[in-house]
């Protein structure tokens, strides 16, 4: 007898004799016990699956009834399994994904098997999913309780790669009119199962039909291109049972504390309760899916919690749910902590994670949100992602496209109707993140982006108090019909904009400025640029294009020079500074300063530092005032 053999049998001897030792019929191990067994009617005899894979011993003659018979994968090739089980996916733990999705899968199945037949006898079953995990022997055990499958159905589904048994159920459940919540079956692709063979040297399935008279069957394989099915005499309880024979190098999948990890990670918020070694881990709902107005503070606040691993509470809270044009179900969270100068200048990943029929896809969704709102946190889950066979990646940019559009609007207008629900909240929590969506309208080429964005803005305005910020509608609403421009002035305070000469000429004319005080706000209402088809001015550029045409001064005002005067000292300081100058303007509209120096430089000089910091996403966008230029230079020359 091999030795392997060998090892096997003292191991079936050894752990039936170790459960025969554990259990007594005490109410606490009846209750145990019940998660190994499904209890069948008085009469009938169920022997549970783990009989079969709570050992590492292939079964005997006393539990086959024929010769196990041979089949190889009639999915084209092996090399076709080879690619499937050894380089679709990127990551190992995605196989704990794979077969705990299936596991739900069969559950769902069977859920809707009962309600289309009405058979009572599976109406009160318990439906849940049971790992078990074994350092010493290095294995790892999923099982589940749900609809099972015949031979055919085994051979059809384990034995052809890329054949999905989920797909074809879902196809049959769609001819059924009075058939919902199809979108709770995961699986499409049918390659998920032989993800195992990353990880196992050879795996079991012990498995039988909740069909009545349907026997149990083992299937076994090593991935090497075929595999083996045979009949089980005894009656094996119904459901599926999934066996790792794992390898030497993924022996960390036998321990309990990393599975109980992968699970929270990918698998948290399945349907079915999910066991390790009869404890239950999943315990979280999965609130996006649920109506919002049923969801307490407290459970936002456990959830937002999981979601980030930070203590603090979310500010803001949005739930959002559509069918149409794209199934889409969100919970987003505004954190309530001040972003640290890291968090802003950092190339961090955006906060929101990628969730399909409520299995992880993305912990890191950066395709779904724009990088400025890399601040927001939370879950997207839409049935109608495209996702790639190893469902990690996704596909079709073009849809991908439209769900970023319809998150970025719909975060955006929710933070324009918090600003108008509780202003003061909202201005607090404009200057905390005031940042994100100043960078936000550097970074974006699309003019209606860049507006949207706009409307989140807060200003500090000549007609309010200091501190009392308005936005560009608030401005643009109160507008005189004479006024066809915003208009803004940057400088270090108010204080010192309030008496600014630029400031001095443009109050004459009763318009209202907007005061800005950033180093880069001056940048960023320049790249902005217009507002609801209003062009934004600084009253420093409204001054350089004044529309008066000659330098006239009115005769009778005793306040300035003669014309004579004003004239010769406009030649003498276009001699005295020549070249560093480009014009002297005679303006009447000051009363407090003697003059005013205007530039019309700062844009080409902004525009080549944006290029250079890489801050323009699209460099030809410069290309309009390059053309100028040069046409300026070939007429000149």
């Amino acid at each position: 007898m091999h030795l392997r053999s060998i090892l096997r049998h003292r191991t079936v001897l050894s752990t039936s004799f170790r459960i025969l030792q554990n259990y007594s019929p005490t109410v606490s191990n009846q209750s145990n016990y019940h998660h190994l067994i499904h209890q069948k009617p008085v009469g009938r005899t169920s022997i549970p699956i783990q009989r079969y894979l709570a050992t590492n011993a292939k079964p005997d003659s006393a539990t086959s009834s024929t010769r196990a018979e041979k089949h190889h994968f009639q999915a084209e090739t092996q090399q076709l399994l080879h690619i499937v089980a050894k380089s679709l996916y990127s990551d190992k733990e995605i196989f704990i994904r794979e077969l705990i999705s299936n596991a739900n899968d069969a559950l769902e199945k069977l859920r809707y098997m009962q309600l289309a037949s009405g058979d009572q006898s599976i109406a009160d079953d318990k439906r849940e999913i049971y790992i078990t995990v074994d350092d010493i022997n290095n294995t790892l055990t999923i099982k589940d309780t749900g609809i099972g499958m015949t031979k055919s159905e085994a051979i059809d589904n384990l034995g052809t790669i890329a054949r999905s048994g989920s797909r074809l159920f879902l196809e049959e459940l769609k001819k059924d009119k009075a058939a919902t919540d199809e979108g709770k079956i995961i699986g499409q692709f049918g390659v998920g199962f032989y993800s195992t063979f990353m990880v196992s040297k050879s795996v079991d399935v012990i498995t039988r039909s909740y069909k009545a008279g349907e026997p149990a069957y083992r299937w076994t394989s090593d991935g090497s291109g075929s595999y083996e099915i045979e009949p089980l005499v005894d009656e094996v309880e119904r459901g599926t049972a999934i066996r790792c024979y794992l390898r030497d190098d993924c022996a960390e999948f036998s321990k309990e504390e990393t599975i109980k990890q992968i699970v929270k990670k990918y698998s948290n918020f399945v349907s079915a309760p999910i066991y390790i070694n009869d404890v239950r881990v999943n315990n979280l709902r999965a609130l996006w899916m649920e109506d919002s107005k049923s969801i307490s503070e407290d459970e936002h606040t456990e959830f937002y919690r999981f979601v980030t691993g930070q203590y603090d509470k979310p500010r803001y809270t949005l739930q959002y749910k559509i069918d149409v044009p794209i199934n889409l179900r969100a919970l987003i969270y505004v954190p309530q902590y001040k972003p640290n100068i890291f968090d802003v200048t950092q190339e961090a990943d955006v906060g929101v994670a990628l969730y399909s029929r409520k299995v992880l896809i993305q912990a890191k969704a950066n395709q779904l949100l724009p990088r400025w709102l890399r601040f927001v946190k939370g879950v997207v889950d839409s049935e109608d992602v495209p996702l790639n066979l190893s469902r990690e990646l996704l596909q079709d940019s073009n849809l991908i496209r439209k769900i970023r559009l319809l998150l970025t609007q719909r975060i955006t207008r929710f933070l324009q109707e918090q600003a108008k629900k509780d202003k003061p909240k909202y201005q607090e929590f404009y200057e905390d993140y005031k940042l994100f969506f100043k960078e936000g309208i550097v970074r974006t080429a699309d003019q209606g982006e860049k507006e949207d964005i706009a409307k989140l803005l807060r200003f500090d305005s000549s007609r309010e108090e200091h501190g009392n910020l308005i936005s560009l509608d608030e401005y643009i609403e109160r507008m005189t019909p004479e006024q066809k421009h915003v208009y803004y002035l940057a400088g270090p305070s108010r204080e010192l904009c309030e008496n600014s000469p630029y400031y001095e000429a443009i109050k004459q004319k009763g318009y209202e400025v907007l005061f800005v005080y950033e180093s880069h706000d001056e940048v960023l209402l320049m790249q902005l640029a217009e507002f609801d088809k209003k062009k934004l001015k600084s009253v420093e550029s409204e001054l350089e294009t004044d529309t008066k045409k000659d330098d006239t001064i009115l005769e009778g005002d005793t306040r300035s020079l003669s014309q004579d005067e004003a004239n010769t000292l406009k030649q003498w300081l276009l001699k005295q500074f020549g070249d560093k100058i480009k014009n002297v303007k005679i303006n009447t509209k000051l009363d407090q300063h003697p003059c005013i120096i205007t530039t019309n430089e700062m844009g080409a000089l902004i525009d080549n530092a944006l290029v250079t910091a890489g801050l323009v996403e699209d460099p030809r966008l410069v290309l309009t005032g390059l053309n100028k230029l040069l046409e300026k230079v070939l007429e000149k020359y």
